[in-house]
């Protein structure tokens, strides 16, 4: 065969493979953007060990992936096999192989939410984790000293050391883990208030503010309340007065409240019985917020010393016993009627 033949087919061989390539490259690239044919987001779990092709075989089972044998020559091809993390994620309709892919290496997981709430108590609290679904339970049953431990947080007392907040975890996340942000959530908030505090005030450490802070959380859920309600409070411990906090007294009797505060309830003396002892009780009552954090760091100024619930969920603020006398009357009238 002539030489130039020889070249000629050489080079329409080249041109011929050119082609083919570019071919294969245009259908591939399609491929990788093409939606998946998914009609409503599906939650896939990837295990710990999965090789690209299960991970391909998984999203062709759970998410109609086309083709998982090209899909898993082009992740490879790419360097996403050793890439891909473990955990749930999210397929959505509209993503492509590509974006399912880049998703996969991400290490966006589902994360499921959890909400503790502001003046509930830290059982309150235990029983939402451990209800929790994709949690993992590893304190359940432990004594409020091993859960303490467990956690690392500096309080002498389970009760009033979590932050309430929602928060975020991944299937699998331990409870463990999960009370640890809480409680170092609570530590740095409660640093941050302690140094904006203000001048004067008849505690000397933020661990008072907070039992303080749980008390107003407590008998007040109106934001707008907390500030005068922590006035009344300090301006009773300046004057050597009791609280005399009902939210106190049921703490104090613990399983034994059924609803009700009965005048031998208030005659009990507890350590949280504060119409019985001077100052603050020995530990929160509930979780505190920002807000109930701050009022006991900053109360707002003024004369009153006594408030009674109005029965639409605020309170009425006086300045002497009679007019509170009279407060009180009026509102349980009200509340008769």
């Amino acid at each position: 065969m002539p030489r130039k033949l020889i070249i000629r087919s050489i080079l329409a061989l080249v041109a011929l493979v050119g082609v083919v390539l570019l071919s294969a490259n245009i259908l591939l690239e399609r491929y990788l953007d093409a939606p998946i044919p998914l009609q409503q987001t599906q939650i896939i779990e990837i295990r710990p060990g999965s090789s690209l092709r299960q991970v391909a075989n998984l999203l062709e089972a759970q998410v109609g992936l086309s083709n998982p044998a090209l899909f898993s020559y082009w992740a490879q091809r790419e360097g996403f096999d050793r890439a891909i993390r473990t955990g749930e994620f999210a397929i959505s309709p509209g993503m492509s192989p590509r974006g399912a892919l880049q998703h996969l290496v991400s290490g966006q997981a589902v994360q499921y939410p959890v909400t503790l709430i502001e003046g509930t108590t830290v059982q309150d609290a235990l029983a939402t984790l451990w209800a929790s679904p994709k949690l993992t339970i590893t304190l359940q049953g432990l004594s409020d000293e091993e859960i303490l431990a467990a956690i690392g947080t500096p309080f002498a007392h389970l009760e009033g050391s979590l932050y309430p907040d929602t928060y975020f975890y991944t299937a699998g996340m331990t409870d463990r883990d999960l009370l640890r942000r809480a409680s170092t959530r609570l530590q740095q908030v409660l640093t941050e208030q302690w140094e904006a505090r203000a001048v004067g005030l008849p505690y000397d450490t933020p661990y008072e503010a907070l039992t303080l802070a749980s008390i107003i959380e407590k008998e007040s859920g109106l934001f707008s309340e907390h500030g005068e309600i922590a006035g009344v409070f300090v301006r009773r411990l300046h004057s050597g007065m009791r609280l005399q906090s009902d939210p106190t007294v049921i703490y104090g009797m613990g399983d034994a409240y059924d609803g009700n505060i009965r005048r031998v309830d208030l005659e009990t003396t507890t350590d949280y019985n504060t119409y019985r002892i001077n100052g603050l009780p020995p530990t929160p009552i509930a979780m505190a917020g920002r807000n109930a954090i701050h009022a006991s760091l900053n109360p707002s100024d003024g004369d009153t010393f006594y408030f009674v619930a109005t029965g639409d969920g605020g309170h009425h603020f006086s300045a002497t016993l009679s007019e509170h006398n009279a407060a009180v009357r009026r509102y349980q009238l009200r509340q008769t009627q």
